[in-house]
């Protein structure tokens, strides 16, 4: 049978693909065992096979603790009630072997999954910690978005020993992907740069990676275990498995990996507000199995990942409402009768505000090389009712792409509830694009007949994009955003409108310092429980070897650190929630308070203080000047330099208070870090141990006096610390 026979017989219907219900697939990778129990504790539906995988019977109808054990049921229970989200992990022994179980809810069933250790183990947290620490901190000081991605791809690499680790970034919601970095192995073919059709990722398992923030596929080969019975009495469905670690895969999914060469893969989630912005993807020439310790170490690096990467477009959201916040002051000044008219006649601003081809009302042009009076005329017809301060953008306008030479792109803002509104317009940039596949035939006639087939970049399609502009980017319509607010306020009335922006800030600000002060303080209750566990599986096991007992300290040690740095963290949350108490305060006297605390510090490190002049005075609040000074001078009795004399000053000059050591300083590169919260330059037992939460804490203090703190430095020569507070004279 040639291959047109082949395909008449096994033609591709790509529909099917993109609507596959891949969470109800009915089955398993072989190499695990699922139990689904119902309210009465029985067995509902159980893996083909779980007793060979468990050593024990575990069909439909056995009670679950016929196989977990009531102490394993208990667990299980607590796991499920734990503040941690819908899904856990936790460990169990089954006719004496152990396993790693995760478990979750689903169809109103609990829902156990069963995975044999993989080889390495007992896994020692304070031995893997360290690495996987070390690997975010590097990606916290990557400046781009690429750069911060191939920092990723190359730790994950290291720690999971795939061939290929490539991060993905999305078009939109539910567009194509473009490898934007990679890691692989030296037989592998790179990938860089190249793109990969939107239909390579179905919405269904886009969904998908929006739930689980991780998928790991061991073996392609792998055959499918079934799950008994093959449907729910209730449903008449198979389970829901959208939270499953051991879901079995799409043979879709399966044939587009063989495709590429593939025999294992993992993706790690990167979402944004929710959405899906990207992927991490794993590829093995061979099946691996990894550790659940190796993925939730994963798991962390996609959480934190998407953090950073959140991170780095809200400031650059921030740096761009900003600059336009300076731009704007001139024209939000200014404005007075009709809004449309008056924003209209500052066409250079606006011009400037967002890169654009042209600035456009619905009856003028502003600025710029505007497209033709016929395409505007189009563009107006398109854009949808929008309401003052309400923002509208598209990269492409399929509606106008008989006009994309000069219009293909527009981002709109409401200027007030009648319909007018102020565009900027972008022409079509042509780009050249680089794909793995024609994106306009993901279908083509392979060995197996019409499938999926993708190619690597040894035989690529290359096009030309046409009718889509320069994307806008979230600082763009941020900015948009920004003109509509202050057009918006302004019109009503200026101090209104700066009264509402402060409360605004205010009320952000609160409601960020709330979740620190909620999320730190729920943390502690599970901290103080694995420490109080280890103490008792220390108190009760007379017989435990030496190995054991010190990782049992080592728990507790690490536990005891974790509090305290969640105790540093609540005060500095608590910091920017209550109220201040400014007053007069004698400087001088308020030191001497200080030394209380402070002055048994300065004197075992025989550190002489000189005090400020008598009458001098400074506006503060008495009890978080306390706590200043304190954190001041026991920094200088602890970075106090090796010989005598060792003194630290305190004084006032030019309405500037200021905290002077001549202790061992601090390198002008390190300056600024000093001032954020947990960071030390030294080890942490080092001069007499902390957390480095000081002078974040000072830093707080000072800023929610509305002053400013900065400091002069030379290594071996001494600190000064700079602060003001508002009111001195």
């Amino acid at each position: 049978m040639d291959e047109r026979e082949l395909a008449a017989e096994t033609a591709f219907d790509l529909s099917v693909c993109l609507a596959e219900p891949i969470h109800r697939l009915n089955g398993i990778q072989s190499y695990g065992a699922l139990l689904a129990v119902d309210a009465a504790g029985l067995v509902e539906v159980a893996s083909v096979g779980c007793a060979d995988v468990l050593g024990v019977v575990c069909g439909p109808g056995v009670p679950v603790v016929d196989v977990v054990g009531v102490a394993g049921w208990a667990d299980v229970a607590r796991t499920l009630a734990a503040p941690t989200g819908d899904r856990g992990v936790l460990g169990l022994t089954v006719a004496g072997g152990a396993f790693d179980v995760t478990v979750y809810r689903s169809d109103g069933r609990v829902v156990l999954e069963f995975e044999p250790p993989t080889a390495g183990r007992p896994f020692v947290f304070s031995q893997f910690y360290p690495s996987v620490r070390t690997a975010l901190t590097r990606l916290q000081h990557e400046r781009t978005v690429v750069d911060v991605c191939a920092a990723a791809v190359a730790e994950i690499r290291a720690l999971t020993g795939y061939d290929r680790v490539v991060a993905y970034r999305f078009e939109g919601a539910d567009g194509p992907g473009e490898v934007i970095a990679e890691s692989v192995a030296e037989p592998v073919e790179p990938w860089l740069g190249l793109w990969f059709p939107a239909t390579d990722i179905p919405p269904q398992a886009r969904r998908l990676y929006e739930r689980n923030w991780i998928r790991v596929i061991h073996d392609i080969d792998d055959v499918t275990v079934a799950l008994d019975p093959p449907v729910l009495p209730d449903t008449g469905l198979p389970l829901d498995l959208s939270d499953s670690t051991l879901r079995t895969v799409s043979g879709f999914h399966l044939e587009y990996l063989r495709n590429i060469g593939v025999a294992s893969s993992m993706s790690v989630s990167l979402l944004h507000e929710g959405r899906l912005w990207g992927l991490i993807a794993c590829h093995g020439l061979a099946p691996r199995r990894l550790s659940a310790e190796v993925r939730a170490a994963c798991e962390f690096f996609g959480v934190t990942l998407s953090l950073q990467l959140a991170a780095m477009q809200e400031s650059e959201v921030d740096r761009a409402r900003s600059a336009a916040r300076s731009a704007l002051s001139r024209l939000v000044a200014e404005l007075d009768g009709e809004v449309v008219a008056a924003v209209a006649a500052y066409g250079d601003l606006l011009a400037a505000l967002v890169p654009a081809d042209a600035v456009v009302t619905r009856s003028s042009v502003v600025g710029g090389r505007p497209p033709g009076e016929t395409a505007l005329r189009a563009l107006w017809e398109h854009v949808p009712p929008l309401a003052a301060g309400q923002v509208w953008s598209r990269d492409e306008l399929p509606e106008l792409a008989a006009y994309a030479e000069e219009l293909s792109g527009v981002l709109v803002l409401g200027l007030d509830d009648d319909g007018g509104a102020v565009a900027w317009t972008r022409r079509e940039r042509r780009a050249a694009r680089t794909w793995a596949a024609d994106p306009g035939v993901p279908v083509r006639l392979g060995p197996h007949g019409e499938r999926l087939t993708p190619r690597g970049s040894s035989a690529v399609y290359r096009e030309v994009t046409r009718g889509r502009c320069v994307p806008w980017t979230d600082a763009d319509e941020a900015v948009a955003r920004e003109l509509g607010y202050a057009v918006t306020r302004q019109a009503a009335r200026n101090s209104a409108r700066l009264a509402a922006l402060n409360d605004e800030l205010r009320r952000a600000n609160h409601d960020l310092d709330a979740f620190t002060h909620v999320a730190a303080h729920e943390m502690k209750e599970p901290l103080r429980g694995i420490a109080t566990t280890a103490a008792f599986i220390g108190e009760d096991a007379e017989d435990l070897d030496p190995v054991t007992r010190r990782r049992l300290d080592t728990i507790q040690g690490l536990a005891q650190r974790m509090d305290e740095l969640i105790n540093s963290l609540l005060h500095f949350a608590q910091l920017g929630q209550a109220d201040l108490r400014r007053a007069e305060v004698d400087l001088r006297a308020a030191v001497g308070q200080a030394l209380e605390i402070a002055g048994p510090r300065l004197v075992e490190c025989r550190v002489e203080l000189i005090p400020p002049p008598p009458g001098t005075t400074v506006t503060a609040d008495p009890d978080r000047l306390q706590e200043v000074l304190i954190n001041l001078l026991v920094n200088a009795a602890k970075y106090a330099r090796a010989d005598l004399p060792r003194t630290v000053e305190v004084g006032v000059e030019s309405s500037a208070v200021f905290v002077r050591d001549n202790g061992i300083g601090i390198p002008l590169t390190h300056q600024d870090e000093v001032f954020r919260l947990f960071r030390r330059l030294h080890p942490r037992e080092a001069r007499g141990g902390g957390h480095g939460a000081g002078l974040a804490i000072v830093a707080r203090i000072v800023e929610r006096h509305g002053g400013t703190l900065w400091l002069d430095s030379t290594p071996d020569a001494g600190t000064t610390v700079w602060f003001t507070l508002p009111g001195t004279g």
